[in-house]
């Protein structure tokens, strides 16, 4: 994990898949809605349109109660990149996924956030820390333990 910015978060992992199947598991809305989030959450999906202007809508459900989430896509290139503006309900930003060849069946993931205002340190290192956990279910939804 890297603290780019005040305002920018930048987490890195190599997976242990090829980055077609990498990319699938973000396209698919049930898979989605498996692994997105940090531990502890668990998602209703209720529109995933991945192309530029679709919408992202879902309801992440964890400990502290359920958040709305809304999102729009602003570039789709399939295999190599997303990028998708979230609305809110809090905390706006931009995040820009990244997907690169690694080796031999290997995928480096980078996810880019940008955030709209400063961030203090303490949310900084929430949104690491729960970046850092997203990786670890999506490592888990590419090795198929659910």
């Amino acid at each position: 994990m890297e603290y780019a910015g005040e305002s920018e978060i930048l987490n890195t992992r190599v997976f242990d898949a090829p980055r077609s199947a990498v990319y699938s598991v973000f396209r698919s809305p049930d898979s989605l809605a498996r692994w997105w989030g940090p531990a502890g959450f668990t998602n209703t999906i209720h529109e995933l349109d991945l192309r530029p202007g679709g919408k992202w809508l879902l309801t992440m459900h964890g400990p502290g109660g359920d958040y709305d989430n809304e999102s729009v896509f602003e570039e789709v290139v399939e295999n190599e990149r997303i990028v998708f503006r979230h609305l809110g309900p809090v905390h706006p930003f931009v995040m820009t996924m990244t997907f690169e060849d690694a080796g031999p069946g290997a995928t480096r993931l980078s996810w880019r956030m940008v955030h709209e205002t400063q961030l203090s340190s303490n949310l900084s290192a929430f949104f690491s820390n729960a970046n850092e956990q997203n990786f670890d279910r999506l490592e888990a939804e590419l090795r198929g333990d659910r």
